[in-house]
């Protein structure tokens, strides 16, 4: 059974999503953020850059146990175990690969930092909501561009660059979006949202999530701590 260190972030929802998806039995193990349980020696073995997920997968690819941390490498690793939702020829895996990584680089980091700057930061800075709203538009057009020519963000087919980006979008409402602005990605995100393994990896650790508006939280994340030398 696989072992997934995790929060109920889209991060973590990513890799929950991908094991339901997929049918793999799995445990989550509930790494509270908030309470910095990321900083733990026992989490850093496994996730070295502390940060969720991190997965041990006891039926590692030469019958030895592996351990992963990065959502994206996890979601590669499980697709190759399964031969699930990363295509088989060439031309559409790389298809796949490129819309994977535009999550990994661009919607991820992007839309944490429009989160961080319009609910999070201790002070409201101006010029940082507006440069990374902004992003979150250009981005979300991006995305409503090409699923007005394409079904699924990576092809043809369901994949795993759907599975990555579904779940940043899920907080639209807090990075500034108008749904009426990109009608093909809403129909896209309603798409994924109603399938039952996408309702069922979002539901994952979801019973333990607190806002994170105390001090405390906002220090282990924000502050010192998190950029601690370890």
């Amino acid at each position: 059974m696989i072992q997934v260190y995790s929060w109920a972030t889209p991060n973590g929802h990513k890799v929950h999503i991908m094991l339901e998806e997929c049918g793999l039995p799995y445990r989550a193990h509930a790494v509270d953020i908030g309470a910095g349980d990321q900083f733990a020696p026992e989490f850093l073995a496994l996730g070295p850059n502390n940060k969720i997920p991190a997965i041990v997968d006891p039926d590692g690819p030469d019958g030895e146990p592996i351990s992963l941390f990065e959502s994206g490498a996890i979601l590669l690793y499980l697709a190759a175990k399964t031969g699930l939702f990363l295509p088989a020829s060439v031309r559409d895996k790389y298809e796949v690969l490129q819309w994977l990584m535009f999550q990994m680089g661009g919607v991820g980091p992007m839309l944490g930092q429009a989160h961080h700057f319009r609910l999070y930061a201790p002070e409201r800075i101006p010029y940082a909501i507006d440069r990374y709203t902004n992003e979150a538009r250009r981005l979300y057009g991006v995305m409503n561009k090409r699923l007005a020519k394409s079904r699924y963000i990576g092809g043809a087919e369901y994949s795993i660059a759907d599975i990555a980006v579904f779940p940043w979008l899920r907080s639209w409402k807090n990075q500034g979006i108008d749904w009426n602005d990109y009608p093909h990605l809403r129909g896209w995100f309603d798409e994924i949202g109603a399938r039952p393994a996408v309702r069922r990896g979002v539901e994952v650790l979801a019973h333990l999530r607190k806002p994170l508006v105390d001090d405390q939280a906002r220090e282990t994340l924000f502050g010192k701590t998190q950029y601690r030398q370890r």
